[in-house]
């Protein structure tokens, strides 16, 4: 506890794991979340790293859950069975409520290479089958929050008093925090939900017991199911980027189906039944 009576977070674990051959030729993948531990992450259900190639994700449907893809090299083309098309350049991050089900390809200009992070977002049972929709959230449009050798882009949620416009279903928080050497980065956040930092580049210190972690590891926070506040407190050893992801656990049964991510097995039957049926 700090002096105001905040829980300050601490490092419940870092994970590492080391990257796989991909779908395509020139594709290759992280997994930092598996989807293998749904009540040690909810509500969030995967997380991948990709470095990808045109041709490395074709058209494929999705239920019952959001997709964040945020670019932090190159750009992605995308396109849905909705009609709906556009551009992500680097730093851009799109929320993809896929809600009842569509389907959607995300590929690269004709010889590049992109470097992506997708998360998905578990939807609330009662938002599974709401309609489809798409947030393109512009890196360059992005609410700053600013403080010496601190600037966070705010794409969903609040720090301290600037807050995002993304609609959610889940008040999730995204922040892309870049820290220059020798400055920290303090965020305020429900102590129930549940909070992880993604390094991007150089090395932080996280808590009052100042755990390192350094470029590439995704570490998970401490929580409790008091009531009240936190804190998450993030010093750069050198200059450092970092995404901070929260959101509250929806402690709801998750039933993976492949890309479909119901609460029952039937909900999962009826879900590849509607797509077969060309439903989506």
């Amino acid at each position: 506890m700090d002096s105001r009576g905040a829980f300050v977070r601490e490092v419940a674990r870092i994970d590492d794991p080391p990257a796989i051959a991909g779908n395509v030729a020139g594709h290759r993948a992280r997994r930092l979340i598996d989807g293998s531990e749904p009540a040690f992450t909810d509500p969030f259900l995967a997380l991948a790293e990709d470095w990808m190639p045109r041709g490395a994700f074709p058209v494929h449907p999705h239920r019952g859950i959001e997709t964040v893809t945020f670019v932090i090299e190159g750009a992605v083309e995308h396109s849905d069975s909705g009609g709906h098309s556009g551009l992500l350049h680097e730093g851009d991050a799109q929320w993809m409520t896929a809600g009842r089900g569509l389907l959607h390809e995300e590929t690269v200009p004709e010889g590049s290479i992109a470097h992506t992070l997708q998360l998905w977002v578990n939807l609330p049972r009662a938002a599974k089958m709401t309609e489809p929709r798409y947030q393109d959230l512009r890196g360059a449009e992005a609410r700053v929050r600013r403080e010496p050798g601190v600037e966070a882009r705010i794409f969903s949620g609040r720090s301290a008093d600037v807050a995002a416009t993304t609609l959610n279903h889940v008040p999730i928080t995204m922040i892309d925090a870049r820290i220059k050497a020798g400055a920290g980065f303090r965020h305020t956040l429900p102590a129930s939900d549940n909070a992880f930092v993604h390094v991007l580049d150089g090395v932080v210190s996280l808590g009052d017991s100042a755990t390192r972690a350094r470029a590439d590891q995704l570490v998970w926070l401490t929580r409790s199911d008091a009531h009240g506040s936190s804190e998450i407190r993030i010093a750069a050893d050198e200059s450092a980027r970092i995404l901070l992801f929260a959101g509250p656990p929806l402690r709801e049964p998750v039933v993976f189906g492949g890309p479909f991510v119901m609460n029952t097995e039937a909900e999962i039957r009826k879900a590849f039944a509607d797509y077969r049926a060309g439903k989506f």
